[in-house]
């Protein structure tokens, strides 16, 4: 079994009770992020060689059977199709930016999405070569992975990632490959905190972007919500208690987005009214993943002290 890396020795203390000014850029009370997950052509299929037809996060193929499940190919197939559209017009329609978890093998199959990814100017976070898990992968395997999902999305987009987010959550050697690979300037591979912070990887600092699966659409799937005014109360809600807290304490909002989920219109009639929302308070840094670990880079280098306070 692999020894852990420093960086997944657990911290339950992180900032404490006073966590520091982020110094978010405009003096912004909050700083909001919209991930949307492209996996449509990443998932499992019997055609890539996979045991199964992968039916995750869909609205459940048929099943049950030895063989090829049409009905969740198609699923997904939404996804890339109309979903991707329908969520990025609204967004651009807000005049909002987003980061684009990709999967590098889907984003291949659509050259037309990753035209538009460029036109819009979405970052793109590498969220792996396809759905495999990390965890099982020896150090080798990883490592070719995490290469070939550079060089695949540099290629597709136009430009190589800077983050990276496992699908199935990392291995014990996640982390340290991702850094000593060089290029990245953050990873996404927890769910820890409201803000960005720095651990040790591969012996150099290395800055971690939490993510989110609480401000996600995953929940229409797993049961949680039901209706696209759900989505819209929940992230509404979620998106005011941080607003409120900011005028002391801003923090990072992470909301997913998923395109066979959110991309359906009763769904995103809820995205929608929260974009609607979102438009109405100044003082919201409407951001990139990317332009996140800039900032951090430029204000909050690196360093053996503590971050100051904003109280």
């Amino acid at each position: 079994m692999s020894k852990p890396d420093d960086s997944f020795v657990r911290d339950f203390v992180g900032y404490g009770r006073t966590p520091p000014d982020p110094k978010w850029p405009g003096g912004a009370r909050l700083a909001l992020n919209f991930c949307i997950n492209y996996e449509e052509g990443g998932e499992p299929s019997i055609g890539d060689g996979d045991p199964a037809t992968e039916a995750g996060l869909t609205e459940g193929g048929a099943g049950g059977f030895d063989g090829r499940d049409l009905a969740a190919e198609s699923m997904f197939e939404y996804g890339s199709r109309i979903g991707f559209w329908r969520i990025a017009r609204l967004l651009q329609q807000h005049g909002m930016p987003a980061t684009v978890f990709g999967c590098a093998l889907a984003l291949e199959r659509n050259p037309e999405a990753c035209a538009a990814i460029r036109e819009f100017a979405f970052d793109v976070c590498a969220h792996g070569w396809r759905w495999e898990r990390h965890q099982l992968f020896d150090e080798a395997t990883e490592r070719e992975r995490i290469r070939r999902t550079v060089a695949s999305l540099a290629r597709s987009v136009g430009e190589r990632p800077l983050g990276w987010y496992c699908r199935y959550g990392p291995g014990l050697n996640t982390r340290r490959l991702v850094a000593e690979e060089g290029g990245f300037l953050y990873d996404s591979d927890a769910y820890n905190d409201e803000l960005p912070y720095w651990t040790m990887a591969a012996g150099k600092p290395h800055l971690v972007i939490p993510y989110g699966l609480v401000n996600n659409d995953a929940k229409f799937i797993r049961g949680g919500m039901a209706t696209g005014n759900d989505f819209y109360e929940y992230l509404r809600d979620a998106f005011d208690l941080l607003y409120e807290e900011g005028a002391d304490a801003p923090k990072l909002m992470s909301v997913g987005l998923h395109l066979r989920l959110s991309g359906h219109p009763g769904r995103a009639a809820g995205l929608r009214r929260f974009l609607d929302h979102v438009s109405r308070h100044k003082d919201v840094w409407v951001c990139r993943r990317a332009d996140i670990a800039h900032h951090w880079y430029a204000s909050h280098p690196h360093s053996v002290k503590p971050l100051q306070s904003h109280r």
